[in-house]
């Protein structure tokens, strides 16, 4: 019976970790150094989340036919997720706004 149990803590381990996103290179943003992110937010999102999103894409007069794929619409899905600032996303290098913006769209589309 144990052994069951090591198992299943050795994936929610390793489920945990799948949810830490590793950057490039380490940001300083609002006197932190900031060289992961946690991801798991995502799970608690909301509809409500996703249509606020898709606001500031309209707001900012982007259209998006499928916006789950969309670079700013990521981004902001990414801060509400992680409660931090969108600035802190948008000021992130290419190589890991991309892995940013993989990471949510693989979340909304990847499989249960």
């Amino acid at each position: 019976m144990e052994k069951d149990k090591s198992v299943i803590i050795v994936g929610e381990a390793a489920k945990k970790e799948e949810e830490i996103l590793k950057l490039s290179r380490t940001y300083q943003f609002e006197g932190e150094e900031i060289s992961e992110i946690d991801m798991s937010g995502l799970e608690n999102l909301t509809a409500d989340d996703m249509i606020r999103a898709n606001k500031v894409l309209a707001a900012s007069g982007t259209a998006a036919v499928v916006p789950e794929t969309n670079l700013e619409y990521t981004m902001v899905i990414a801060a509400n997720a992680t409660n931090r600032p969108i600035e802190f996303f948008k000021a992130l290098k290419p190589r890991d706004a991309i892995k940013v913006k993989n990471k949510v769209t693989s979340f909304f589309f990847g499989e249960e």
